[in-house]
């Protein structure tokens, strides 16, 4: 299976050319019912995020039916949070009561799930806490169509799931892995695809592959378009439409998801003029900021700070946004150092969409990329190519295995990443 990873974290020149590894492990705790344990959904999370070179250890309390009321009180719930020491704790309320009438929620739900939040921010300091925002039934919740109309219908009780989320998170200063919003992408654009069990409310198979890859984006910030494993029954080309709408569901719109949460994001950009550069800081929800400029000098701690280069060449500059001594963020950049006049180039994690087929590598050229260069992991220049804006079709004659690109814009180069071919 081919695929294609943005990198989000890389240290040093050598590490990207020769032994790249991207691997990052969590550890998750799922509380919750039904939606979590039918096709063992932690399972297949964990079998999703080890084929993209990523690990996670995992436990759950899921009983069938159980409220966020339930596990507020529930021993085996509380002993599991009380462990300390998760990533994430994904919280999931009963299917339905989400989507009631919001004064019914404000009573029923609202204060459940704030009382579990403070015991798990209490004993999970470096934690965050993960709203598993579900999906409306498929004709929407006949059983309390009468008591309350919008949820006559499954895009009125959508509708009322995505509010009432995104309330929990935003009172609880917590982020929503947006698995309803995924799911009604899917049934707009794929309706072939069946998500549902035949009961119009547990997932399919296909419903909990599609799951699995928003968590996976939520949790690792990754694109999973390309992973190796795929639920038993589902096609090839079944599980890349997935893999896409999770992946475009959570990364295209990642602050809507964790804005009111306290893991810092980093980004930056830079202008350069000959060997003088820049950094704009435009990092979110951070305190500290520890910038490496990739040439042996010292570094800085400088929130935007300036860096002269000595001598032309290609650098990676790292930087580490932290709040407090647990909570981080990370993103490098590959620059080449050259003379040449002031330009401004802004890394971006969505700056191109790669894929590949049929020995072609189609890349989607939206911001003035001109240059390819893909390399072997021992750091061999294997071709170098040429772009336009709009669709690339690039013909690939390599073996199969795992190789490095840089995309340059000007000469300067302003993305790199991991191609599995």
């Amino acid at each position: 299976m081919a695929y294609f990873r943005k990198a989000l974290v890389l240290t040093t020149l050598l590490l990207c050319l020769s032994s790249i590894s991207f691997a990052t492990k969590k550890r998750i705790l799922f509380i919750g019912n039904s939606y979590i344990y039918v096709n063992d959904l932690p399972t297949t999370l964990y079998n999703l995020a080890l084929s993209l070179g990523d690990t996670l250890e995992f436990d759950s309390n899921t009983i069938g039916g159980s409220t966020l009321n339930y596990h507020s009180t529930d021993a085996v719930s509380q002993a599991k949070i009380k462990q300390g020491n998760w990533d994430y704790i994904v919280l999931q309320e009963q299917s339905q009561m989400p989507a009631f009438d919001p004064s019914q929620v404000a009573t029923d739900t609202y204060p459940y799930a704030k009382k579990l939040c403070d015991t798990i921010h209490a004993y999970n300091p470096c934690g965050e806490v993960l709203f598993y925002m579900t999906w409306g039934r498929k004709n929407g919740d006949a059983s309390n169509c009468a008591a309350y109309p919008p949820i006559c219908t499954y895009t009125g009780m959508q509708q009322r799931l995505r509010e009432s989320y995104l309330e929990m998170a935003d009172s609880n200063h917590a982020s929503v892995s947006p698995v309803g919003v995924a799911w009604k992408t899917c049934r707009t654009s794929n309706p072939l695809i069946e998500l549902y069990q035949v009961d119009e409310s547990h997932p399919s198979v296909y419903g909990t592959y599609l799951i699995a890859n928003t968590f996976y984006s939520t949790i690792f910030h990754q694109s999973s378009v390309g992973a190796s494993f795929i639920s038993a029954g589902i096609s090839s080309a079944d599980a890349t439409t997935l893999q896409t709408i999770a992946s475009n569901t959570v990364l295209d719109s990642l602050e809507n998801w964790q804005h009111a949460g306290q893991i810092p994001r980093a980004i930056f950009s830079h202008v350069h003029t000959n060997g003088n550069y820049t950094f704009s800081n435009s990092s979110l929800r951070y305190t500290i900021s520890d910038w490496d400029f990739g040439d042996g000098s010292a570094h800085s701690s400088a929130t935007s700070p300036t860096h002269t280069y000595t001598s032309t060449g290609t650098y990676i500059v790292h930087l580490k946004v932290s709040k407090g001594v647990c909570k981080s963020d990370e993103k490098s950049d590959t620059i080449q150092v050259n003379v040449g006049p002031s330009e401004i180039v802004t890394v971006n994690e969505n700056a191109t969409s790669i894929s590949y087929a049929n020995d072609n590598l189609i890349l989607q050229n939206m911001h003035q990329m001109d240059c390819l260069k893909i390399y072997s992991m021992t750091g061999a220049m294997l071709g170098t190519f040429s772009l336009q804006n709009g669709k690339n079709k690039i013909p690939i004659n390599l073996p199969k295995g795992i190789y490095v690109y840089q995309l340059f814009a000007n000469k300067v180069s302003v993305e790199n990443g991991k191609l599995l071919l």
